[in-house]
């Protein structure tokens, strides 16, 4: 497993991020403790979990079970570096209603209240990357810097992270940070997969502008990467009704991956590994099957002609403003 620097940090994750949105929801403890333990053993130090994960189960789960895993001890924690999110609702069954912390958005409350809610959960006294899980455009940047620097500071976290921002919410980000003196975002999680190319236009070039690590989320398109004959992903006319208008070139994907003699999910994970703004792809798995699969992709080399051909079976938009104008 590679280990490459968190965009224009000093810091090292793996090229693969394990994502634990399944944890506690179609992943019981049991199986998510394994799945965490083989990760390590496979050189996977990069978690990627949110404050939200858990879902109807009860949010904030995720983060629990990865607390009880971090107190099994044995230097778990201290392999990991942690990554989790603020920026939806976390109501917990037990808790009163509260309207700071119940609805969408981000506001230096927030951002204060569930760091620290989310540490209590996790058993643990840092998180290395804190990110916002979506953009908040009726929040100023005034209040939000200072809000995580002030978490920085007391050692509560150590940089600072995006999800689902536009190319011009990135620039913004860093430029504000930059007026301030402070580093400003290390990373970008945004869907990117070969059925979703849109951030190709502006998202990637801004991330490059502003040495900005790339986190694919949905690396493998809801599955439709994965192939239809996958166990577990969807029946044949689930899947037709899922491909869509995607389906001649869905096939067209699955027959190059036969004549490469890998799995369709393989190939998807590997093209993501080749593209430069990309860090590491934030892979989902429920089984541990999912994790070993996936971790093939580390070794396979996609040769220029495959490269090309998949260009060709799924073209990018290229990026603004030459997509779009002279």
């Amino acid at each position: 497993m590679k280990h490459k620097h968190l965009g224009s940090s000093g810091l090292l994750v793996s090229e693969l991020c394990l994502g634990t949105m399944n944890f506690g929801w179609h992943t019981d403890e049991a199986e998510s403790f394994a799945i965490m333990d083989r990760a390590l053993e496979l050189g996977i130090n990069f978690f990627d979990t949110a404050d939200v994960y858990g879902w109807a189960v009860e949010p904030g789960r995720t983060e629990e079970i990865i607390g009880a895993w971090f107190a099994l001890g044995e230097g778990r924690r201290e392999a990991v570096v942690l990554a989790t999110k603020v920026y939806n609702p976390v109501k917990r069954h037990a808790a009163r209603p509260e309207p700071n912390s119940d609805t969408r958005g981000l506001s230096a409350y927030k951002v204060r209240k569930h760091c620290h809610a989310s540490l209590a959960r996790l058993r643990t006294d840092r998180i290395e990357l804190y990110q916002m899980h979506h953009v908040d455009r009726s929040c100023p940047w005034d209040e939000l810097w200072p809000a995580f620097e002030a978490l920085r500071t007391q050692g509560h976290i150590d940089y600072v992270g995006s999800s689902n921002f536009a190319g011009w919410d990135v620039a913004t980000a860093c430029q504000e940070a930059s007026k301030r003196g402070l580093k400003g975002l290390v990373s970008e999680q945004s869907v990117y997969n070969l059925l979703q190319r849109q951030i190709e236009s502006e998202v990637v070039p801004a991330c490059r502008h502003y040495g900005v690590g790339l986190l694919p989320w949905s690396p493998l398109g809801g599955g439709l990467l994965a192939g239809r004959s996958r166990k577990g992903v969807r029946s044949e006319d689930d899947w037709l009704k899922a491909a869509g208008d995607n389906r001649e070139s869905l096939e067209a994907y699955e027959a190059l991956c036969r004549g490469l003699g890998e799995e369709p999910a393989t190939v998807a994970l590997a093209w993501l590994l080749h593209q430069p703004a990309v860090t590491a792809p934030v892979i989902g798995p429920r089984t541990l099957e999912h994790l070993e699969s996936a971790v093939r992709a580390t070794e396979l080399t996609l040769e220029p002609e495959v490269l090309a051909r998949l260009d060709e079976i799924f073209p990018g938009p290229g990026e603004a403003p030459e997509n779009y104008s002279w």
